[in-house]
C-alpha cells in the first residue's frame, strides 16, 4: 500500500463504519440472493447443509464482523482467539469467493452465456470483496488461525461438491462441474496464501479516534 496517508485513510473509523455498513447490507442482499436455491436444498436435502450454501454471502458476513472487531476488539485470550479466527475467515473466504464468483460469470460468459447488468454488478461488487480484504489483512494478525480457516474452508469445498450444493452455475457451465471444482479447491489453497502474505506480523495500534482515546 504505497503511502502512509493511505493506511490512515482505511485505518479512518468512518471509512470502517461505511465499508462494514455496505459489507451489511451486502450481506443482506446476498442471502436474499440465494433465497431460491435454500429454499430448494430446504425441501430437497438434510437441513444441516443449508449454512453451506451461501458462499459469498457468508465471507461478507465473516468480513463485516471482522470490521467490527477491528472498531470494538475485544479483551481476554478468548476474545482475542475468537477475532483471530474471525478475520483469518474473512480475509481467505473473501478473496476466495470475490474471485469465484467474478471467474464463473466469466467463464459462463466466454461459453456463451449472456451477461447482464446483473452480472456486472456482481462482478464489481465480488472484486471490491476480495480487495478490501486484501487491504485491511494488513491490520488483521490471524496468522495463527489460518489453518483453522484453511480447514474450515476446504471442507465446505468438500461438501459443496460431495453433496451438491455449490453455488448454482450458469448452465453452460454444467458439464464443467469437475472442473469447477478443482478450480474452487485450488482457491482455496490460493487465498490462504494471500491472507498469509498480506496479513499484519503483529496487532496494529488502537484506531485512531474518540474510542480509542478514551482506551
Amino acid at each position: 500500500m504505497p503511502g502512509h496517508w493511505l493506511e490512515r485513510l482505511f485505518r479512518d473509523r468512518r471509512i470502517i463504519w461505511l465499508l462494514l455498513i455496505v459489507n451489511l447490507l451486502g450481506t443482506v442482499y446476498g442471502y436474499m440472493w440465494y433465497g431460491n436455491q435454500l429454499a430448494f436444498t430446504a425441501k430437497t436435502e438434510p437441513l444441516w447443509l443449508l449454512p453451506f450454501v451461501p458462499d459469498s454471502p457468508t465471507a461478507s458476513l465473516f468480513f463485516t464482523a471482522a470490521l467490527l472487531l477491528l472498531l470494538y476488539p475485544p479483551k481476554g485470550l478468548t476474545g482475542t482467539l475468537v477475532r483471530q479466527l474471525i478475520e483469518a475467515l474473512a480475509v481467505v473466504t473473501s478473496v476466495k469467493y470475490g474471485i469465484w464468483a467474478v471467474s464463473m460469470i466469466v467463464a459462463g460468459g466466454y461459453q456463451g452465456d449472456s451477461i447482464t447488468w446483473k452480472d456486472w454488478m456482481l462482478m464489481i461488487s465480488h472484486t471490491g470483496m476480495a480487495v478490501e480484504a486484501l487491504i485491511y489483512a494488513r491490520f488483521f494478525s490471524f496468522r495463527r488461525m489460518l489453518p483453522v480457516a484453511l480447514l474450515w474452508t476446504f471442507a465446505n469445498d468438500m461438501v459443496d461438491y460431495s453433496a451438491g450444493v455449490y453455488p448454482w452455475l450458469p448452465s453452460v457451465l454444467e458439464d464443467d462441474v469437475v472442473a469447477v471444482q478443482y478450480f474452487t479447491m485450488g482457491l482455496t489453497l490460493f487465498s490462504t496464501a494471500a491472507a498469509w502474505l498480506f496479513c499484519g506480523r503483529t496487532r496494529r495500534p488502537a484506531l485512531p479516534g474518540k474510542a480509542a482515546a478514551k482506551r
